[in-house]
């Protein structure tokens, strides 16, 4: 069963679990933990020795188009472009879209045989709007009759791509029942140990999780980034970064502001230094820079005037660089997001100005042979996890939700192991210990102590013990916030 988490539970005390190897019991009051000793029989819940761990936090997620994705039509396996047609034309056949547009989600096409084209895709969609979602959110693929909607004169490949694809992502993210999707992914993630994320969704989705939190929603803590569009509106509030929002129980804090930088590398607009193998001659052979320097430096002085951190997307070498400057010249605090591709020079430059790598260790494994082939050569500076933690850099692990799941135990074996499958490690000298990426996992509260506030997973299995594959599987029996269950199966 699960439960919501319902306000201030009373004492109590789980007893026979395993912390740090050490069968203990804690004690819970207040919504802190405030006692752990060695355990001795006595009243309170049995754990059985069961393994328990700080609840874990997302550090990067899009709530709103996860919730969605997981409605979508699923794209993530496809192999190709004619593969994707098959689907689309399999689920038109099979179920009419709701108000006459069929949304798919996942789709990656950097490896594929065949290029997405505008005449295939309107082949198997005759009368209906598809819009088809890249994995990674940089761009999508669109029919003709969803470009004649948005007023778009389309290329033939039917791709449209960054600043020119974020008002359809718009249009495509409001549903009606969004609310309730967005219920169910948390209520998911709590199943699989998760007390929080820090949500990027654009433009500023505080209102969102205020009213959702107001109407019951009470299975996360939520850090609400804002994006440069609604910047004047979050500091005309005086919200800072650390602020809890009022009646919200302390569930809802005032995140950084989130500017993305340059694209993606499956899109192939992540902005390098060399160019894209095969884009020579085009007109961003090397990507593509969405925030020029001469913009972001204002941005970080306004949001360090306005009391606000910044969480940047840099994910090429050329786009590190460059943020990286503007957070030396600035002084200004936060997070570098994604820092996929960094040039050997600038990996202690993160320790040195104090600025967190927001990492997905996922990408990494997904990525994997596309970056082999578009970064062919420079895949030893690609999610330099190791590098960054020997260079004295802080790391905080996240999912990208929907580009990779929102499972901390999928982005925490990715780290440790560097693989996904059977093959071997893809650049093993790269990876982290279990307990870094754990630590990387347990937000702002840190490692279980008496006086911490009980946001706690309670585990099925030993991630000290486990193969990749049960780490990624990893079998949560409950999750605490707080104190109070948000999710919990039946044990004996």
């Amino acid at each position: 069963m699960s439960a919501a988490n319902s306000g201030d539970p009373g004492p109590e005390t789980l007893r026979a679990a395993r912390v740090d190897g050490a069968v203990v019991d804690l004690t819970l009051a207040g919504g802190l933990i405030t006692a752990i000793r060695p355990h001795e029989p006595g009243p309170g819940l049995d754990l059985g020795g069961r393994t328990v761990v700080p609840g874990l936090w997302d550090n990067h997620v899009h709530f709103d188009q996860w919730a969605l994705a997981r409605q979508r039509l699923d794209l993530s396996a496809v192999g190709s472009a004619a593969e994707a047609v098959a689907l689309v034309a399999a689920r038109l056949r099979t179920a009419p879209p709701a108000e006459g547009v069929l949304v798919g989600a996942g789709f990656r096409d950097g490896l594929w045989p065949d290029a997405p084209r505008l005449d295939l895709l309107d082949a198997a969609s005759p009368g209906v709007r598809v819009v088809l979602v890249s994995g990674d959110l940089h761009c999508c693929w669109l029919n003709s009759a969803a470009a004649a909607h948005y007023g778009i004169a389309p290329e033939p490949s039917g791709v449209v791509r960054e600043q020119d694809w974020h008002p359809i992502m718009e249009d495509v993210r409001r549903a009606a029942d969004l609310d309730r999707y967005a219920a169910e992914a948390a209520r998911a993630a709590a199943a699989r140990g998760v007390v929080g994320i820090v949500d990027f969704e654009a433009p500023f989705p505080l209102d969102a999780w205020r009213s959702r939190i107001a109407a019951g929603s009470r299975s996360l803590r939520v850090v609400s980034s804002v994006w440069p569009p609604a910047l004047s509106q979050a500091l005309e509030r005086g919200a800072r970064t650390g602020d809890a929002v009022p009646d919200t129980d302390g569930l809802l804090t005032m995140g950084p502001l989130k500017i993305v930088t340059d694209g993606s590398l499956n899109t192939r607009t992540a902005f390098c230094v060399d160019p894209y193998p095969g884009l020579e001659g085009t007109a961003h052979p090397c990507g593509m820079v969405l925030v020029a320097p001469s913009e972001l430096v204002p941005l970080l002085e306004r949001a360090t005037e306005g009391g606000l951190d910044v969480a940047v997307h840099a994910i090429g070498d050329a786009a590190n660089a460059f943020v990286l400057d503007a957070f030396a010249a600035t002084g200004a605090r936060g997070r570098v997001e994604h820092a996929q591709l960094l040039q050997h020079a600038d990996v202690p430059r993160f320790a040195a100005l104090g600025i967190v790598a927001s990492v997905q260790p996922e990408h990494a494994v997904d990525d994997r042979d596309v970056a082999d082939h578009y970064w062919a050569g420079r895949t030893g500076r690609a999610f330099v996890f190791r590098s960054l933690l020997d260079a004295g850099a802080a790391l905080a692990l996240g999912s990208d939700a929907p580009v990779a799941p929102l499972d901390p135990w999928v982005a925490i074996a990715a780290a440790v192991h560097r693989s996904g499958d059977d093959r071997a490690p893809w650049h093993p000298e790269q990876q982290v210990t279990l307990a870094e990426a754990l630590a990387a996992s347990w937000g702002p509260d840190g490692p279980l102590r008496e006086g911490r506030r009980a946001d706690l997973a309670i585990l099925d299995a030993d991630p000290a013990t486990c193969t990749p594959t049960g780490l990624r599987e990893m079998p949560v029996a409950a999750t605490m916030l707080g104190g109070a269950w948000t999710h919990r199966l039946a044990w004996p």
